[in-house]
């Protein structure tokens, strides 16, 4: 084995060794804020409990293909999950962490400064999987509600709606001018994405023209692919492709426009 083989090898544990201890530091600093595990993990759960103690949500409607309220609630509450993630600690928290010095201090390091990135991002899909388990878990035990009948589809849609928002999130780090900026943008784009997701009007209910709409935004194409997929249904080719645009283009421009100071 050659030097500089070693000295790679040697390099690629130690930026392994600090993506872990960031991680852990960036879950202790999350356990650590009441209201995002709240919203994180119990308001999903809650909500969903919520729509399914109602007895008209809880029967099926040809409006809905056949479904019941609450069973097209429960994708939504997975998206609600990533959006909130990634608009409310994301954007945020990068955005703060360059206010701060820490992003500076961090690129001053041995280890990549894209290591600070890959810790949040590995972080937000440990809670997004631990929502999504909760969810279907009560789903299943409270309301009867399947479990995601096409594992893999589920999957490719589950790990798309999280790249494609993730990728928004930090992008929009990217162009905050500060950190009280970042969460006012985080915040303003929320709502609307949530809007589009179906958690106010599920989207089947919605006008043609904003359910078309929802189509070509990442949150709107999440709910569709990650429902067909809990139903047993491949994702829509549409679907699939508007998130890979959002993760492949958003997460292109936000490497780019990223700022460390």
């Amino acid at each position: 084995m050659t030097a500089t083989t070693t000295c790679r090898i040697a390099g690629r544990r130690e930026t392994m060794y600090a993506l872990r201890k960031l991680t852990v530091t960036e879950g202790r600093l999350f356990l650590r804020d009441p209201a995002a595990v709240f919203f994180a993990l119990a308001f999903p759960v809650l909500l969903l409990a919520v729509l399914g103690a109602v007895p008209a949500f809880r029967r099926t409607s040809p409006k809905l293909h056949g479904l019941s309220t609450v069973e097209v609630y429960a994708p939504v509450m997975v998206v609600f999950t990533l959006v909130m993630l990634a608009m409310n600690g994301m954007t945020p928290v990068l955005t703060a962490y360059r206010e701060k010095g820490v992003l500076r201090r961090i690129s001053a390091s041995p280890v990549p400064a894209a290591t600070i990135l890959g810790a949040l991002v590995c972080l937000y899909a440990v809670v997004s999987v631990v929502s999504l388990v909760l969810v279907a878990v009560v789903g299943r035990l409270a309301f009867h509600i399947e479990l995601p009948q096409a594992p893999l589809a589920f999957l490719v849609a589950f790990v798309l709606a999280a790249a494609s928002l993730f990728a928004v999130g930090m992008l929009l780090a990217a162009l905050a001018p500060s950190a009280k900026a970042g969460n006012a943008i985080g915040i303003a784009c929320f709502f609307p994405l949530m809007f589009f997701s179906g958690l106010w009007v599920p989207r089947d209910l919605m006008p043609g023209i904003l359910r078309r709409t929802g189509d070509f935004i990442p949150s709107g194409a999440a709910t569709e692919a990650v429902l067909d997929a809990w139903n047993g249904h491949w994702p829509h080719t549409g679907d699939l492709a508007t998130m890979t645009v959002f993760a492949l283009v958003a997460g292109c421009a936000a490497a780019r426009l990223f700022r460390w100071e």
